[in-house]
């Protein structure tokens, strides 16, 4: 359960490999600006309530647990906590293997087998996190490598909970957006509405959103005007979808970097061998 401490400057980062692989604090100068994990979380051994965790081999949700990949239906298993969709694949709720760390720097792993429970993931993958804090961002490069001899459908994401009052805004570009059911199950890709265009920074609040977003440039902002700081969140390909969740009446929202569109990891294989990686920066600006 032992944390791994990243420092440099004015920023903190702790890692809690044990819990899901997550990201248990991001502070700024002692101010979080992802909500802290409690220790009880991190005693879990899970990452779903953490600062921040990982999606793999898939984000969100697949409805019913029916998986359609090259002709083949696979049947999964629900596995998240009063869903009965599986949800954000299986990394945020194992331990992960500690590689390489220090003050600055760490790497950490899972490696996941073909599930021997029914309705787990049936193909095997080693899921791979590197961290790099330096004085003004904290760098994360995630990769999944496919250890079957054959293609599997593969997705990776980070689910990053932002803090958040009633004055945080958001800056992002997109195209379109899918919208979704009362189960957050996705029907129909549609031009982006007005309502729902952050082009142009404003306010997170009052809006309520749980939604994929597609034709994102990779390039985020999130200000905070009473604390004067603001943070630039950037993503290579192949994070190109961007999931924001504004649940109504809590202090946090996400936005998340994906790699495929809700309930669609089936239109995404990866070949036998093959890696799928990317890298995400948080980098923080001081003043606005």
């Amino acid at each position: 359960m032992t944390n791994l401490l990243l420092r440099a400057s004015r920023l903190a980062v702790d890692l809690a490999p044990t819990a899901g692989g997550a990201i248990a604090r991001f502070a700024v100068d002692g101010i979080d600006i992802l909500r802290p994990m409690a220790a009880a979380d991190i005693a879990s051994g899970k990452g779903n309530n953490a600062a921040a965790y990982p999606l793999v081999p898939f984000s969100n949700r697949i409805a019913n647990g029916r998986l359609v990949f090259e002709g083949e239906e696979i049947q999964l298993a629900p596995n998240w906590p009063g869903i009965r969709h599986p949800m954000h694949g299986d990394g945020w709720a194992h331990a992960w293997q500690v590689e390489q760390g220090d003050a600055q720097s760490a790497e950490i792993s899972y490696l996941h087998e073909r599930a021997a429970e029914q309705g787990g993931w049936p193909f095997r993958y080693r899921a791979r996190q590197s961290y790099r804090l330096d004085d003004d961002r904290l760098s994360v490069r995630m990769a999944l490598d496919n250890l079957e001899e054959r293609p599997v459908p593969a997705g990776i994401g980070l689910h990053p909970f932002f803090v958040r009052d009633r004055e945080t805004e958001l800056a992002c570009r997109t195209t379109a957006v899918w919208t979704a059911d009362a189960e957050v199950l996705p029907i129909e890709r549609v031009p982006l509405p007005a309502q729902w265009d952050f082009s142009i920074a404003r306010k997170v609040d009052p809006v309520t959103l749980d939604n994929c977003f597609d034709g994102w440039d990779g390039r985020a902002r999130i200000a905070w005007p009473k604390r004067r700081l603001q943070l630039a969140l950037e993503a290579s390909q192949p994070f190109r979808h961007l999931v924001i969740y504004v649940p109504p009446g809590r202090d946090f929202f996400c936005v998340e970097p994906v790699s495929h569109a809700n309930g669609l990891v089936g239109l995404s294989p990866l070949g036998p061998g093959a890696t799928l990686a990317g890298e995400i920066v948080f980098r923080v600006v001081s003043s606005l």
